[in-house]
């Protein structure tokens, strides 16, 4: 049976952007992000993350520290009772510095590659699900697989609002992942 998903981004929606974040101190999660999460899992939705992490072909970060850092996000959430599925990253970039990470994928959002791995791996319905981030890459990527695209307000989500791209539709733009979480809880009810 395919279930429902909620994709989230990672920098400036679960966490507070930092720029390339590189160290585990500098990880910090808004107040909120545990216990939004918790009430996606709670309705029955499959919650995936993903993001871009082109500190990766930048040489900045090691793929070890993302999955440290993924290891170690996975260990908060389930402390607070939250579950993240999956973390999917993308660590290319087609002007990376790094010879093997500098190519055009399709997994950089916007382009639905994380996705399409997501869908065949834990048998998603996508037109049933949402994407949820602070770029309008997120609401692309959420466009261009058939979900709906929620743009908050948190990292760069303020300076984003104003400047949609030409011919992306968002579904509903919120101050933050709770309020965007409590929008996806109304159209679950058909509110």
């Amino acid at each position: 049976m395919m279930r429902p998903a909620v994709f989230l981004d990672r920098d400036g929606t679960l966490n507070k952007e930092v720029g390339y974040l590189d160290h585990l101190d500098r990880f910090e999660l808004y107040p909120w992000t545990i216990d939004a999460v918790r009430l996606l899992n709670r309705a029955g939705f499959v919650v995936v993350v993903v993001t871009n992490q082109a500190g990766v072909a930048r040489g900045l970060l090691s793929e070890k520290f993302l999955g440290d850092l993924h290891q170690h996000m996975t260990e908060i959430f389930s402390a607070g009772g939250a579950k993240l599925d999956r973390i999917y990253y993308c660590p290319h970039h087609p002007e990376a510095p790094v010879e093997a990470y500098r190519f055009h994928c399709d997994c950089r959002k916007p382009s639905p590659g994380m996705v399409r791995q997501a869908e065949r791996e834990l048998s998603l319905d996508l037109v049933r699900s949402f994407v949820v981030g602070d770029r309008w890459c997120d609401v692309q990527l959420a466009q261009t697989v058939g979900a709906k695209g929620i743009l908050v307000r948190t990292g760069y989500g303020a300076s984003e609002v104003g400047s949609p791209p030409e011919g992306v539709r968002v579904a509903a733009v919120r101050s933050n992942l709770m309020e965007a979480v409590g929008w996806v809880l109304q159209q679950r009810l058909g509110r």
